[in-house]
Order: C-alpha cells, then sequence, then structure tokens
C-alpha cells in the first residue's frame, strides 16, 4: 500500500514524496484513514513506527478548510517534553509546506511575548506543553472553545512525569464535542482509564505488542562493579565503531559528572538533561543532529520520540528505573530498519531491574565482557552478589566485610571479677532514717481579696478591725511571715501607712 491509496490530498502526498517517504508504516496505513473519517482513535505502537505522521498528515487535509480566529486555536497537541513538542512542529513544517496554515509552538524557556503575538494572529495548530499552555490560559491570552481536534501523544510519559492532572484540566477547557485522538506506547491501567474518559467510541490501533524492542537492535549486558562503570564504558567507546551515541543516565546530576569525566578523557561529548535552559538545550541537540558532536549524555528527557537519523548506539551507563524506559532508551538506535547496537552496564545490584526488562521484553540480554574489566552476577538480594573474578571494593572480602574470619564470631571472654569496681550501695540498699514527724499547720494570712469593705457607720474601730490587710498588717505584735520577713510592712508603703488610710471615714451627710 502506498501513501495514495489512504485518501490523503495530493498537496500532502507531494510534501511526502519530497521529503522521501514512500510507503507508510503500519500505525500509518491503519490509523490515517480513521483520522480522515473523522472517529477517535486510540493508537498503541511502540516508539520509532512513525505515530507522529500517523496524525500530522491526515490533520493537514481536516484543517485545509476554514480560518482560525484570534486566541482560539482550531487544533491542540500536547506532548509531554520540550524536545517532542519541536519535533512533531518541524513535522508540519516539513508534510505542511503547501499548505497556508498558521502554527504555534507553546513551550517553556521561551519568551511569553513571542509566543503570544502569534496567538493574536490566529493559528490553526497548536503545539504544546501542559505547563506553559496552562500558564498562557490562566493569563487570558488563549481560549479552547473553538478547539475541534485534539491530540494527546505519548499518553504514558505525561503519566511518568506528573502532568495526567494538567492534561485533565485543559481537557475540561475544550468542547465535549470533538476528535480526540490518543496515543501511547504502553497501556497501563491508568491510561486506559484516560482513554475512557477522553474518548468516545474510539477505533483501537495497536501494530506490536506493547514495549518490544526493534529486531533490528543488538542488545548486551555487562555486570561491573560500581566503580568500574566509567572504564567499562570508555572501553566500549574506543572498542566499538561507534559514529554517533546517546548515553543514558537516571539522574540530571548524574548526567553533568559523567560528562565532565568523558571530556577530560578526551571525548567528543555534550550534555543534555532537564535543568537546562531551552536555548541551550535545543543548540546542543542541533549539534547533534549535525553531527557536531558524536557522544550525547542525556537524561530520559530524550528517551522518547526523538528521531535522530543513523544513531549507530545507544549505551545506558545506569539501568533505568522503569522496564518501559529501557525500550524507550534503545528505541533510539535501530531506526527505518537500519542495524543499531545498544549496551548496558549494570552493577550486582540491578538484578531486579534486568529481571523485569527482561520479562517485559520477552527474552534474555545477552551477557558480555570488555578487557580485563572483572564481570560479576547479577543478584535479586541486596548485598548477595558472586564474582566471576577479580578484586572488589573492600579488598577481597566483597560486601561481608568481616564475614568469613573465624575470630569475626568467636565469643567473648569474660570479664575479670577484679577488674571491676565494687558496686555503689543502691538507694533502696541504704538505711532509712525516721520520717520527722508533721508539722501543725499555720493559719493563713488574712487576705485581701477575703476581706469585708468598711462602712462609714462602722467608724474607726471596725475600720482598724476589718479585713483591709494594710491596717490588719500594721498592728503591733502582727505574727512574722515564714520566710522571716515581718508582715508590718505593707508592699509598696514602706514602714509607716500615710495619713490618709488612718483617717476614720464619714457617713454622708453626717
Amino acid at each position: 500500500m502506498s501513501f495514495a491509496d489512504l485518501g490523503l490530498s495530493p498537496e500532502v502526498l507531494q510534501a511526502v514524496r519530497d521529503a522521501g517517504y514512500e510507503t507508510p508504516t503500519p500505525i500509518q496505513e491503519q490509523a490515517i484513514p480513521y483520522v480522515l473519517m473523522g472517529r477517535d482513535v486510540l493508537g498503541c505502537a511502540q516508539t520509532g513506527t512513525g505515530k507522529t505522521a500517523g496524525f500530522t498528515l491526515p490533520m493537514l487535509d481536516i484543517l485545509a478548510a476554514g480560518r482560525a480566529r484570534a486566541r482560539m486555536p482550531r487544533s491542540l497537541i500536547l506532548e509531554p517534553t520540550r524536545e517532542l513538542a519541536a519535533q512533531v512542529a518541524q513535522s508540519f513544517e516539513t508534510y505542511g509546506k503547501h499548505h497556508k496554515l498558521t502554527m504555534a509552538l507553546l513551550i517553556g524557556g521561551e519568551s511569553f511575548g513571542d509566543q503570544e503575538k502569534k496567538l493574536d494572529r490566529g493559528v490553526d495548530v497548536l503545539i504544546a506543553t501542559p505547563g506553559r499552555l496552562l500558564d498562557l490560559i490562566d493569563r487570558g491570552k488563549i481560549l479552547l472553545s473553538d478547539t475541534k481536534l485534539l491530540v494527546i501523544d505519548e499518553a504514558d510519559r505525561m503519566l511518568d512525569m506528573g502532568f495526567i492532572p494538567d492534561v485533565e484540566r485543559i481537557v475540561s477547557f475544550i468542547p465535549k464535542i470533538r476528535q480526540t485522538l490518543f496515543f501511547s506506547a504502553t497501556m497501563p491501567p491508568e491510561i486506559r482509564r484516560l482513554a475512557d474518559a477522553f474518548l468516545m467510541n474510539p477505533k483501537e490501533i495497536s501494530v506490536a505488542p506493547p514495549a518490544s524492542p526493534a529486531e533490528t537492535v543488538t542488545q548486551a549486558l555487562l555486570v561491573v562493579e560500581t566503580l568500574d562503570k566509567r572504564e567499562t564504558l570508555r572501553r566500549l567507546l574506543r572498542h566499538e565503531d561507534v559514529k554517533n551515541a546517546l548515553i543514558f543516565c537516571n539522574r540530571k546530576r548524574d548526567v553533568d559528572i559523567l560528562y565532565r569525566s568523558l571530556a577530560k578523557h578526551g571525548f567528543d561529548v555534550a550534555a543534555l538533561h532537564g535543568d537546562m535552559a531551552q536555548s541551550k538545550r535545543t543548540e546542543t541537540l542541533e549539534r547533534f543532529k549535525n553531527d557536531e558532536v558524536r557522544l550525547l549524555v542525556c537524561s530520559d528527557v530524550a528517551a522518547r520520540g526523538l528521531d535522530i537519523q543513523g544513531l549507530s548506539h545507544v549505551f545506558n551507563f545506569d539501568v533505568p528505573h522503569h522496564a518501559e524506559d529501557y525500550v524507550h532508551r534503545i528505541g533510539r538506535t535501530g531506526r527505518a530498519g537500519r542495524d543499531g547496537r545498544a549496551y548496558t552496564i549494570a552493577t550486582p545490584e540491578d538484578g531486579k531491574a534486568i529481571a523485569a526488562i527482561e520479562s517485559l521484553i520477552r527474552k534474555s540480554i545477552p551477557r558480555t565482557q570488555i578487557g580485563d574489566v572483572p564481570a560479576l552476577e547479577l543478584s535479586l538480594e541486596d548485598g548477595d552478589h558472586r564474582r566471576r573474578g577479580g578484586r572488589s571494593r573492600s579488598g577481597g572480602r566483597g560486601r561481608t566485610g568481616n564475614r568469613g574470619r573465624p575470630e569475626a564470631h568467636a565469643p567473648r571472654e569474660p570479664r575479670r571479677a577484679e577488674k571491676q569496681a565494687p558496686r555503689e550501695p543502691r538507694r533502696d540498699d541504704r538505711p532509712r532514717t525516721p520520717a520527722p514527724p508533721p508539722r501543725e499547720p499555720e493559719p493563713e494570712a488574712p487576705r485581701f481579696a477575703q476581706s469585708r469593705p468598711v462602712r462609714p457607720e462602722d467608724g474607726l474601730e471596725a475600720e482598724e478591725a476589718g479585713a483591709p490587710i494594710a491596717l490588719a498588717a500594721h498592728r503591733e505584735g502582727a505574727r512574722p511571715h515564714r520566710g522571716g520577713t515581718s508582715e508590718s510592712r505593707v508592699v509598696g508603703f514602706g514602714d509607716d501607712l500615710p495619713a490618709f488610710l488612718r483617717r476614720p471615714v464619714r457617713a454622708a451627710g453626717a
């Protein structure tokens, strides 16, 4: 079957021929006719099978008739990473050169002003990452009420990166009456749930078993000590006929460390990870695509969807945490029927991760060894690996430390009695002295709070005998306080009372 049999317009067919393609891939052959019919499509296919052209080619014909209004795109394509979004934009430029459709790319790291100007002019195709699109929606710079065609690409990658809540919020702004194209390399239960929520009576297309590596990729596994990983990689790079290669690390910090190490040893290398500025990431990727850089150390930000022509090798410096990521990494080589080679450098502690990968791809990865770097065996239990040869990092005893030394488990000698100091008598052992007899409670001093107010008819005698603490305490012979101070002193007045406190109180009208 040729592209002409799929029902595409002459303009699109001419652009496809100009790009050098004649025969559609299986995913393109099955998806394009249903997209042109206006059906929702649920596509599951391994990476590198041509999914991007499977929706870009029919979208060009669907959008050919009509005109976009300002800030209201007619179609939306969501991508998990900036690199994937830029690659889709490039595909639209390649296949849509005979159309007069407008396009805008909304990704982080670019100027808001330039993107807003494109939206103000109106765009037919909007390609965006979830974060930047939500920023512009919150700013009121874009409306999705006129979007009739939605594409969610690399949905399983969206799930891994935590973008699903953002995707669900974006979809809530789009009319329910629309055409939705949903593509994913794998179909876990979470992705199936999303597909059921977003799609209406979709046509399901699956062209290959999920997460199956291309048969054109030759795989190999090397198991070495952690301290031998860099030396193993350097020997592989010198031994193999490497035209260009991607070297994957699990962490962005390790990308920088490995990049500096390879550059120090004279390799032509660059680094690519998510913490780099967008302009630097774009520049680095273009240099690698143009063969200006031979080796690219990267994180999983470059693992999916990047179509690098003629990539000869992929090196997994770290075993990926998820088995699916292994397939996506090595899928960067061996594309379009070309041969490729993929090497994975593991440590004995990676046994469980390797077992998960081999279970997913349904075959064992061949083991190999290079030079005199000691080869080890994988272990499914932490700290229990066996060696085929060579010394260990702990000086010949592996990870067991003193295990194996007979004196390590010898019983300790009992302490000698003469070395023990005499025990101090406990508190309970000491003779108890008889408790002193209880003291009789002393009468409480009169309190100011319990005093009775002095009435005018009581006279001076009542005032002196009444409850005010100032008069009661001033009497001679007042009982001294338990603390040793006399209560004859009134706080704040010194030794003598003021005269006005000793004046008789006269009744009113007397």
